[in-house]
């Protein structure tokens, strides 16, 4: 068979079922045999043609970050795949599993700036877990399986594979591999049983313990441990952006979100902690503020599967090196039961002033504009916790991430490390292929402009996507920081918005549009009820502020609950 059918048939003994894709000459041969896999009764594959090379990889990610398989996209050579280079520095950022295969010139033209030609490889290698050129068809079912194994093994991520035209047509008998072993690469650390039983000492002797909780317990599919390992110890739990729905948000443990804009009483309670144990997170500086001062009277323990994030940036002081779904409850079998319960009361307070000072006015305003935290808090409220919850970036990302709740597990999808605006709708349209849940997708005007062009995709494929577009009419949160720290000079964040019903209309959507708290509810209702795609446009007040807020490179404790005039 030909090298194309070989590659078929290489991503079939992957178990792919979904495809994300934009076809060019210099992968030609690849969708002309991906014809006969996508119809008919060999039907193998779902392939979604998207509108834009980028927006492949973020649907990719989507579908990675909701179903747990490998996410998968098919472009071409040369600006094709150089469009794909911001979802695979995201996926990296965020360690998320996916696969990115490219078109390339034959290899006899490498080198020659053959039209459409680049090195993918070369730039690629950077902000991949694995960049690698089949050169020709008999390495194929190797590459091909090589790439899934690394893409998914212990910290997961994104590896791009270059396909020169002349491997696609090649001949080549078809053989299976299975590839599941990279020589000198352990992607499952061996658990250190004297790490483990340091950390459950030092938990042992704490007063005031804290768990921040990251993206690596879903990544690790180790709620349940997790759960465990908290209620034995009656350890409060703070969760990061990404790990928001690894712990529900109603379990009596959870105490909020950390990070820049997450709540009062967490961040503060870092720096009053006696043992912070970090569990699959990798201490950004979004979390830590000045890490000079960041939970100094602490002792840290850390567990995480990548020993590149020891002492990275936070020193510890017992660091477990191993899946949490394997290091949880080794700790756990070791802890005592323990009753935390006046630690945990002396985050009411601190709860009970932000729930004051910002929380109510920002979800149940007296009079004015319209609010971003009003509106996710009655999206969140009509879906009752049981939906996916897909951001774009800024302001909407912020709100969102607040003021949403989650009551199941992978259920959320944001640009965390990166920050791509762009991500929110084809990360959204991704998400509705890896499940039957509701996917509820906010997005600022300026992020929703950026991917405006899949809603062609959402169009044809009519993706149940309940779009909900909060529009200020700025870029809000360069916005903010040009209010809070660039003495109000708007340079260039105003914006000239479209008429988002007249875009609606022409790709055959469903819209709606709010100005009025009073109609809130009943349009979200309609939104939600109605079959397929939904866009929401609602009219915020230009210049809601996100709060709390620890200001760049300042102390966690200096979270402000308000902006000074």
């Amino acid at each position: 068979m030909t090298g194309s059918k070989a590659l078929m048939r290489a991503l079939q003994a992957e178990g792919v079922k979904t495809i994300f894709g934009y076809p060019g000459g210099a992968i030609m041969p690849v969708y002309d045999a991906l014809f006969d896999y996508t119809r008919g009764d060999k039907k193998c594959f779902d392939h979604i043609l998207v509108r834009h090379e980028q927006a492949a990889t973020h649907a990719a990610e989507g579908y990675a970050r909701v179903s747990g398989e490998v996410g998968v996209a098919l472009v071409t050579s040369g600006p094709g795949a150089t469009n794909t280079l911001t979802g695979v520095a995201d996926a990296m950022m965020d360690s998320t599993p996916m696969v990115v295969i490219a078109g390339q010139v034959a290899i006899n033209a490498l080198g020659t700036d053959a039209f459409q030609e680049v090195d993918l490889v070369g730039v690629a290698q950077p902000i991949s877990k694995w960049s690698y050129q089949i050169r020709h068809a008999k390495d194929i079912a190797w590459a091909v399986s090589r790439a899934f194994y690394i893409a998914r093994s212990g910290r997961p991520g994104p590896v791009v594979l270059d396909f020169p035209r002349n491997a696609q047509v090649e001949e080549v008998e078809w053989e299976p591999q299975r590839v599941d072993f990279v020589r000198s690469w352990v992607p499952y650390p061996q658990l250190d049983d004297a790490m483990v039983r340091q950390a459950a000492a030092l938990i042992n002797s704490a007063k005031r313990p804290l768990a921040l909780v990251g993206q690596g317990v879903e990544l690790g599919n180790a709620q349940e441990e997790l759960k465990a390992f908290l209620e034995k110890a009656d350890i409060p739990a703070g969760r990061t952006m990404l790990g928001l729905s690894a712990l529900p948000s109603n379990h009596p443990l959870n105490v909020g979100m950390l990070g820049m804009h997450g709540n009062y009483a967490v961040n503060l309670k870092e720096q009053e902690c006696d043992v912070l144990i970090a569990i699959g997170m990798r201490f950004s500086d979004r979390v830590t503020g000045n890490l000079k001062t960041y939970a100094r009277q602490a002792k840290i323990i850390h567990l995480d599967i990548d020993k590149s994030e020891i002492d990275k940036n936070v020193k510890t002081d017992v660091a477990v090196v191993a899946d949490c779904k394997e290091s949880l409850p080794a700790i756990t079998a070791l802890i005592d039961e323990n009753n935390h319960h006046e630690w945990r009361e002396s985050f009411r307070p601190l709860d009970e002033k932000e729930r004051q000072k910002v929380i109510l006015p920002a979800i149940h305003p007296s009079d004015g504009p319209l609010l971003m935290g009003e509106v996710v808090n009655a999206v969140a409220e009509a879906t009752k916790g049981e939906a996916v919850l897909v951001t774009d970036v800024g302001q909407n990302q912020l709100f969102a991430t607040r003021y949403f709740k989650f009551h199941r597990q992978r259920s959320i999808c944001t640009s965390g490390g990166l920050g791509t605006m762009g991500y929110g709708m084809p990360a959204a349209i991704g998400a509705t292929f890896a499940t039957d849940r509701t996917v509820c997708c906010f997005m600022g005007d300026g992020g929703f402009q950026m991917c405006i062009e899949e809603l062609g995709t959402i169009m044809e494929q009519q993706a149940p996507v309940k779009m909900i577009l909060l529009n200020n009419n700025y870029l809000g949160n360069v916005r903010q920081w040009q209010d809070m720290f660039w003495m109000r000079r708007k340079s260039f964040t105003k914006m000239m918005n479209p008429c988002y019903e007249l875009i609606a209309r022409g790709y055959g959507i469903s819209y709606e549009a709010v100005t009025d708290r009073a109609t809130l509810g009943a349009a979200i209702e309609r939104m939600l009820s109605a079959d397929g795609p939904f866009i929401l446009e609602c009219a915020i007040k230009e210049d809601d502020d996100v709060l709390p807020m620890t200001p760049p490179g300042m102390n966690v404790d200096d979270m402000m609950l308000e902006i000074n005039a």
